[in-house]
């Protein structure tokens, strides 16, 4: 039977260990959880197993080692897929935390679902890359009913000190969209900014730092200056997967009639960037738009 995270709360299972979940592992594992991990990747899993996790070969054994369950899987098909393989094994009782950054109709429809079996399902969206959340400054919104929020508290104030409970199952990921929408609109403009710098032949690690100490300042800049001006593109969140999220912004946005018109453009650069093969990239290497054909290519 699956632990109970109320009587114990030091076992906690993930489903995901990629860039992101890897990162959550990491700092379950640091705060002295007992974390058991499975991944399709067996390199993935190799590599949590040497970091003191216990790799698990079959997802639906998950449920029967663990209790709550965290998911960090790249969209919502995948989501739904995984609860079809584990639904068997979910006892009453089991927490299910999902970090993907999905759709929250869906998610609030899953949610219902499991509710019926008396599991519950949570949406925690992180905010911040994978070393940003390995550092502890990620940002988690969570979306849940209040109780099965309190019974997983402990386990998200290790993920991150900044927790915040934003409403009903879905809001994590509705706030979480508003937040990708405004962050990735950011790294858009210091990108254009810098291939304008470029062009003009200024030196470019001159011009970030008058960027930094002025009004044009963001966060952004220091996770993503240097890597653009240095062409440092190893990712700490892929290209193709914030595509992904802009598409997801835009399908909501649709279904308010809500009007993004900057998204709109942010969607054709990501998607030219992709196109030229820059996807599995990290997602500074948007600035490669402009290095092609600049915005006006028409990849949407």
């Amino acid at each position: 039977m699956a632990q109970d995270s109320d009587a114990n709360g030091r076992t906690v299972g993930i489903i995901g260990i990629g860039l992101l979940g890897s990162a959550i592992a990491d700092r379950l594992l640091a705060a002295g959880f007992s974390v058991r991990g499975f991944d399709t990747s067996a390199e993935a899993r190799h590599t949590f197993a040497a970091k003191g996790g216990i790799s698990i070969l079959n997802v639906g054994d998950i449920p029967i080692a663990a209790n709550p369950i965290v998911l960090c899987l790249p969209n919502s098909n995948v989501v739904e897929q995984v609860l079809t393989d584990i639904a068997p094994r979910l006892e009453p009782g089991t927490i299910l935390i999902d970090t993907t950054t999905g759709e929250p109709n869906r998610t609030i429809e899953m949610a219902e679902r499991l509710l019926v079996t008396d599991v519950s399902f949570l949406d925690a969206s992180v905010l911040g890359s994978s070393d940003v959340t390995r550092a502890g400054n990620a940002v988690l919104m969570v979306g849940s009913a209040p109780k099965p929020f309190q019974r997983v508290r402990h386990v998200l104030a290790e993920i991150s000190a900044k927790v915040i409970h934003v409403g009903p199952v879905g809001s994590g990921q509705q706030v979480k969209l508003v937040a990708n929408l405004v962050l990735g609109l950011n790294r858009a403009a210091l990108a254009e900014g810098l291939s304008f710098a470029k062009s003009l032949g200024l030196d470019l690690n001159l011009v970030l730092d008058v960027l930094e100490s002025g009004a044009a300042y963001s966060k952004v800049m220091d996770a993503k200056g240097r890597k653009m001006i240095d062409e440092d593109f190893k990712p700490q969140a892929r290209l193709s997967q914030h595509l992904k999220d802009v598409r997801l912004i835009l399908k909501l946005a649709n279904a308010s009639d809500t009007n993004l018109p900057l998204s709109l453009l942010h969607q054709r650069l990501l998607a030219s960037a992709e196109l030229a093969g820059h996807g599995d990239l990290d997602n500074s290497a948007i600035i490669r738009a402009w290095m092609r054909d600049g915005p006006q290519a028409d990849a949407s």
